[in-house]
């Protein structure tokens, strides 16, 4: 009998791994992503105090458009890099959360970095 693969799981084992190699912290948090099947969210994260400093999604109502393209990812990741250079945030360690980096994860990353992050 054929199991079918469960992507999810194998994703979450992925991320725990970078997990363990990648933290946040004051001087330098982590931008985190999330990637659901219509949507897409980015918050960066100071893991020392376990508090998010700052947050983007293709949910906000500042953007006006579909959360499942490669469009709205890059408007997502310029967006969080308004609202971290507002709090004073420049640099950041990307954690991709166990997506494999191409398609959405690479364009909000890209837009990230057009917006003045660094990373």
């Amino acid at each position: 009998m054929v199991k079918m693969v469960d992507k999810n799981s194998n994703r979450l084992h992925r991320h725990r791994r970078v997990r363990g190699k990648v933290s946040g912290t004051a001087d330098c948090p982590r931008l985190n992503v999330y990637r659901s099947a219509k949507n897409i969210y980015a918050q960066i994260i100071d893991d020392v105090k376990g508090v998010t400093l700052a947050s983007a999604s293709s949910l906000d109502k500042e953007l006006d458009s579909d959360g499942g393209n490669k469009e709205a990812a890059r408007k997502v990741g310029n967006l969080l890099a308004k609202h971290a250079a507002e709090k004073g945030i420049e640099k950041v360690v990307f954690d991709r959360g166990g997506y494999l980096y191409h398609g959405r994860v690479k364009e909000l990353a890209e837009g990230a970095r057009e917006g003045g992050l660094k990373f």
